[in-house]
């Protein structure tokens, strides 16, 4: 089947909402606490993805993978959220069905965040992701992308390592 990949419309919030607590509850797993992903619920996911397709413009963007009509992951990016000097955009989520890993659509959702953000005028990108998460960091690595730091994430009642990712040149991304 042929993946989509496309600008985000208010029509898609279930189906991200699903999307999102379907990846996290598989990708997660033995990450976060098992208690803290079966209390996940795309119904409890909804209200926040709804604020988030109705803030879009000039600042946030998501696109969605779809195939067969069905949301199979998406990728939502900003400006960078913390004044990095260096790093100016920011992939804030990049989030695939377990069945659809593997098959080319997360360097898709990639190259497609990294080109919107260099048409919005930057040059640079970083995202966060679970220090432990390591087939993650790997995709991550394989895009080209290089470790800069690491800070704490509160995910429930633990606190997590992060660490982000950079990409000096969006271009190269973009290319690869």
């Amino acid at each position: 089947m042929t993946v989509i990949i496309r600008k985000a419309a208010p029509s898609d919030t279930e189906g991200i909402a699903r999307a999102h607590v379907e990846s996290w509850q598989t990708t997660y797993k033995g990450i976060v606490s098992a208690d803290f992903l079966a209390a996940m619920s795309a119904g409890s996911r909804v209200t926040k993805w709804q604020e988030t397709l109705s803030s879009l413009g000039e600042r946030r963007f998501v696109f969605v993978a779809e195939e067969a009509g069905r949301i199979i992951g998406f990728v939502n990016g900003m400006d960078e959220r913390e004044n990095d000097p260096r790093y100016t955009g920011e992939v804030g989520g990049l989030y695939l069905l377990e069945e659809a890993q593997r098959q080319g659509t997360g360097r898709k959702l990639m190259q497609t965040a990294a080109r919107e953000l260099a048409q919005r005028g930057h040059t640079s990108m970083l995202l966060w992701v679970l220090k432990d998460n390591l087939p993650a960091r790997k995709f991550y690595e394989a895009l080209g992308g290089k470790i800069l730091r690491e800070k704490p994430i509160s995910i429930g009642d633990q606190t997590l390592p992060e660490i982000s990712f950079g990409w000096d040149n969006l271009i190269n991304l973009i290319k690869e």
